[in-house]
């Protein structure tokens, strides 16, 4: 049997990274797509995968995305939706243009390279798809209008996918962490700093931590055994879900 592939955006750092090595060490093949082309490369060279460059708020680019993968590879069997961005803002001062690129970086093109991937997965009948969402998927925090707002709408995506792909042997899942230790979160504390005006100290043990039962950080790491358990035969009937790995937030 062939060896599935496994499509991931956002994979030059942070959570994508450890997801596309978590999948490459599992013996898929893999691409890995970022805006990030010299960082991207490096990183797919580096654990035996392919990349192609991107950006994910053009539709074009989405589409041309997931043909280059079937292109390489015959087929798209797996795809992680994770490319995303964070801006912290009060409302009335939150750009609207980068309301615009957000929204369709992290909700229209989860959108998009879910329906271009979508037959590919549905003539083979199986496929695994993937939202990497967020904690701010379920809960929502104050300053993060546009964030908030895409995250929600994935967990809606996610359910309403679900429903349709069950028949074809398609499992759609999102997985909700709380604070992972990524170069995102770290571009955070300094937002958050400034816009609930502590230090940054204080923002990790008084923001980000302070709804944990657990206080740590999460490994991104921890993020890839997640998604190899959601790939794996023992997941066929996991779908629809919102798979919180949040260090007890959502418990409250």
């Amino acid at each position: 049997m062939s060896r599935k592939t496994a499509l991931v955006t956002g994979a030059a750092s942070g959570i994508g990274l450890a997801v596309a090595e978590s999948l490459a060490g599992a013996g898929y093949n893999v691409m890995c797509a970022d805006i990030n082309e010299e960082k991207g490369k490096e990183e797919a060279a580096r654990i035996g995968a392919s990349f192609f460059k991107c950006d994910l708020s053009k539709r074009e680019e989405c589409k041309a995305l997931v043909e280059a993968c079937a292109a390489e590879f015959g087929s798209v069997d797996i795809l992680i939706n994770n490319a995303g961005i964070q801006h912290v803002s009060p409302v009335e001062d939150f750009p609207e243009d980068k309301w615009d690129f957000m929204i369709s970086l992290m909700l229209t093109a989860t959108f998009l390279l879910t329906k271009y991937s979508w037959n590919y997965m549905k003539k083979n009948g199986w496929g695994r798809v993937i939202n990497v969402n967020s904690v701010h998927g379920l809960r929502a925090s104050a300053f993060k209008t546009a964030y908030i707002s895409a995250k929600h709408g994935v967990t809606g995506f996610t359910k309403t996918t679900a429903l349709e792909g069950g028949p074809h042997g398609i499992t759609v899942n999102s997985i909700c962490p709380a604070y992972v230790r990524t170069p995102l979160v770290d571009g955070q504390i300094a937002d958050q700093a400034k816009a609930h005006g502590i230090s940054e100290n204080e923002v990790i043990e008084e923001v980000m931590l302070k709804k944990a039962a657990v206080k740590k950080l999460i490994e991104p790491s921890e993020i890839g055994d997640i998604v190899l358990y959601l790939c794996s035969d023992s997941a066929k009937c996991v779908t629809g879900t919102s798979f919180t790995i949040d260090c007890g937030w959502t418990a409250q």
